[in-house]
């Protein structure tokens, strides 16, 4: 199975790999539907999907992981072996699927969606706008090359559809404990796992937004718990906000930080999705710079579009530590451009310096403003 031409042309090329007839008509749909989008593809099986590969390069593939002859891990561990390329996965939420998921981030994916499905007009809107989004920021991943399109986007809301903003400095009174609050989309899943490595068992407690669909941040909370030395969990409504842990987002609800006292719990509540994402880093972020002022430290990693980039800059305004990750290091240098840009980042720092400036802010030392 090898891969061999090359192909350049006006619209990204995405090749859909799945079983399911019905699923690839579907996707082939919604992809077409998307201007900067072309269905170069579909194959039934991995041994298909070569041939066709071997034929021309797609600038994305969507790839399902049960599959006949060959299961799509496998089949993504030799793409990644002999000519990378952008992979999403393209999945059912099922317990065994978000464990393969996740082995699929490890062996190079660079994002993940659920498969699309009947429902209400609304659902079926907001899958075919994930789906298009995130095969255009697998376009960009730094994989390879890719040229800087200017891209037709929809209408999104800010987070004032979560939590009006509030002037001011923030609170006068902080946290008890420092909180560090980081934000990723694209990418995000092995950033997030090598900040996270680089921590010891007394961090301090950090709250994380990470682009996901729901029933994939239980597994994701799982296996970053197996790999990191502090307690890593999905968040729950109403839990208390602790050093030596980690609470993630679950897909599909937004999270925000609530404060009673000196004392920081979390809140997981329904709502619109805010700058296209549900949750949505911006209404963590807000909540940080109303609830925590300086006593928080806000991280935005690698990702396409600008969800967090006006909530870190309100964090920076109400005196807390402020980092974007830099282009370098950046799967897909979206988020954080539009943060250095609106001049919420204090420091632009590579991944590597990110957990040891977490480190410095929770001594007291400033290192991350």
């Amino acid at each position: 199975m090898t891969f061999q031409s090359s192909f350049s042309g006006k619209k990204w090329r995405v090749l859909i790999v799945d079983d399911s007839a019905s699923v690839r008509r579907v996707l082939s749909d919604i992809i077409a539907s998307d201007p900067c989008l072309e269905v170069m593809g579909t194959a039934a099986d991995p041994y298909a999907a070569a041939e066709r590969i071997g034929r021309e390069l797609p600038d994305v593939i969507f790839l399902d992981i049960e599959m006949p002859r060959m299961d799509g891990l496998t089949f993504l561990r030799k793409i990644m072996a002999q000519r990378p390329l952008p992979v999403v996965i393209c999945s059912s939420l099922t317990e065994e699927g978000s464990s393969a998921l996740m082995a699929a981030m490890e062996a190079g994916a660079v994002d993940v969606v659920t498969k699309p499905r009947m429902g209400s007009v609304e659902f079926l809107q907001h899958s075919r706008m994930m789906i298009c989004d995130t095969a255009r920021a697998a376009a960009q991943a730094r994989i390879r090359p890719v040229r800087a399109r200017r891209m037709e986007v929809e209408k999104k809301l800010s987070a004032d559809a979560m939590l009006p903003a509030r002037p001011g400095r923030g609170p006068s009174v902080v946290a008890a404990e420092r909180i560090v609050c980081i934000g990723a989309s694209t990418g995000g899943t092995e950033a997030i796992r090598e900040v996270l490595e680089a921590l010891p068992a007394d961090c301090p407690p950090i709250v994380i937004v990470q682009h996901m669909p729901e029933g994939f941040t239980a597994a994701f909370a799982r296996r970053l718990d197996g790999l990191c030395a502090m307690t890593v969990r999905e968040a729950r409504d109403g839990d208390p906000i602790l050093p030596g842990q980690v609470l993630i987002a679950p897909g599909n609800r937004h999270m925000m930080i609530a404060r009673a006292g000196a004392h920081a719990r979390i809140v997981i509540a329904d709502g619109p999705p805010v700058c296209r994402h549900r949750p949505s880093v911006d209404v963590m972020f807000r909540s940080a710079a109303q609830q925590l002022g300086s006593g928080a430290a806000g991280i935005l990693l690698t990702g396409m579009g600008d969800d967090g980039a006006q909530g870190l800059l309100e964090m920076r305004q109400t005196g807390a530590a402020t980092v974007a990750q830099d282009e370098e290091s950046s799967v897909v240098f979206g988020m954080p451009k539009e943060a250095i840009e609106r001049d919420a980042a204090a420091r632009v720092l590579p991944l590597s310096r990110i957990a040891p400036a977490i480190l410095q802010f929770w001594a007291g030392s400033g290192g991350a403003r």
